[in-house]
């Protein structure tokens, strides 16, 4: 007895089916038919050229391509036909050609870069004076101001042997009309002897005319015309004694009272500053 048993792959589990059959014991009357088999030619196997074919060879598992919408893919994309940049035109004529070493017109070049970085210097440093001379003179002092600066003194007023004190840019100012008696003892003074060395003639370009700032060179007190010991002027601050041209002859003051820039316009009067 022979049993067949076939099954369906999706239906297995529902449908099944079975069918016997028994040999039966009597011989045959009709003789088996002769069924001629037919010859089956197997195609010679084909050779590998390509990547899948070559690759199915292999131990491992070939390469397959699955697409789906969660699947996970890369794409690769890659290229060597690369263009590289070129700068001829941002070179110098003098580095074109490949055959001349660049060293051998290193000199040249490098002086035009000289010239025109010292060019640009000039320019620049021409640019920047203009610039601090504008911001300087914008905070000099005003036109009525530099008026002020000088003051012209009549001469013809002062008596002889008297000092008159002025005020000048804020600071006092003493012109002494001297006697023939004084500008002789002060031309006699032996300068060894003095603080600050000074002649006579330096201090007072018209001999009978003094003019000296009336400040102190010790703390910038004011002196007194025609008292000390020398006669010319005393500071009562701290005792400095000066004499009939303003130098220090005793005290703790170091120098000789200053004396400002003067011009005689006239024989009458004189301009200070």
């Amino acid at each position: 007895m022979n049993t067949f048993l076939s099954r369906s792959v999706n239906l297995s589990n529902s449908l099944r089916a079975t069918s016997q059959s028994i040999a039966s014991p009597s011989k045959g009357v009709i003789p088996a038919v002769t069924v001629p088999v037919e010859k089956i030619e197997v195609p010679p196997p084909y050779e590998k050229h390509t990547n899948y074919s070559l690759n199915k060879s292999l131990l491992t598992s070939q390469l397959r391509v699955t697409s789906s919408i969660s699947g996970p893919h890369q794409i690769r994309h890659a290229h060597t036909d690369i263009k590289f940049p070129d700068f001829t035109q941002d070179r110098k004529d003098a580095t074109k050609d490949p055959t001349v070493a660049a060293r051998s017109t290193e000199g040249s070049r490098r002086a035009f870069t000289y010239l025109v970085a010292a060019g640009s210097g000039i320019v620049g440093a021409y640019a920047a004076k203009g610039l601090v001379t504008m911001f300087v003179s914008s905070m000099s002092a005003s036109a009525d101001v530099l008026a002020m600066a000088k003051i012209e003194v009549k001469l013809s007023d002062i008596p002889e042997g008297k000092n008159m004190t002025f005020k000048w840019r804020g600071k006092p100012l003493f012109v002494r009309h001297r006697t023939a008696q004084e500008i002789d003892i002060e031309s006699k003074v032996d300068l060894s002897s003095l603080r600050d060395p000074q002649p006579d003639s330096e201090r007072a370009t018209r001999p009978e005319w003094l003019i000296l700032l009336g400040v102190c060179t010790h703390l910038g007190c004011v002196p007194i015309a025609n008292s000390g010991d020398f006669g010319g002027y005393y500071c009562p601050c701290h005792g400095s004694h000066y004499d009939a041209s303003g130098r220090i002859r005793k005290g703790p003051a170091p120098l000789n009272l200053e004396i400002p820039i003067h011009e005689f316009v006239s024989d009458d009067l004189v301009v200070v500053g």
